[in-house]
């Protein structure tokens, strides 16, 4: 995993739909949930993705968006996320590039590792989570990011 506090690295991946889409441009309307996982259509991986479908409207509201990123190809990424109705982006890392930047490659390098990181527009990753099995640890993150991201869009309104 990465250290929190450290810069997140630029990357490009294609998405859902083949098209390119770079760190920067998720961060470009605020910060992000950029979360890893290990496959479309598996128990676990689904339950995760239909959580973070649940809560999608209150990541929005709280001024965040989310994307994830697996090694599946974008045909697969798109049959997954209109099998569940996902709202969010989809990424394919097949060659595993970015897998590697984040540092969550699994074992002997196969698969890859649950992991959650909340990243700021400056690409600096403010949190992050690493909990393989447990789904529920990811949720529970996703939760406080929306409260601690909530508190911060209500304070700069304030300030405004």
């Amino acid at each position: 995993m990465l250290a929190m506090g450290g810069r997140a690295p630029e990357f490009t991946l294609p998405d859902q739909d083949e098209r390119n889409v770079s760190l920067s441009t998720l961060l470009r309307d605020g910060p992000l949930i950029l979360y890893f996982y290990p496959a479309d259509f598996t128990p676990g991986c689904t339950r995760e993705a239909c959580a973070l479908r649940d809560l999608h409207g209150d990541i929005l509201q709280a001024g965040l968006d989310i994307a994830g990123v697996s090694p599946q190809d974008p045909a697969s990424h798109r049959a997954f996320r209109e099998k569940y109705q996902l709202p969010f982006t989809l990424l394919s890392d097949v060659d595993k590039s970015v897998i590697r930047m984040y540092e969550v490659r699994g074992p002997l390098g196969f698969s890859v590792r649950r992991a959650t990181y909340l990243i700021d527009q400056a690409r600096y990753i403010r949190a992050a989570v690493l909990a393989d099995f447990r789904i529920a640890e990811h949720q529970d993150f996703v939760h406080k990011a929306i409260a601690m991201s909530a508190g911060t869009t209500r304070t700069r309104r304030l300030r405004l």
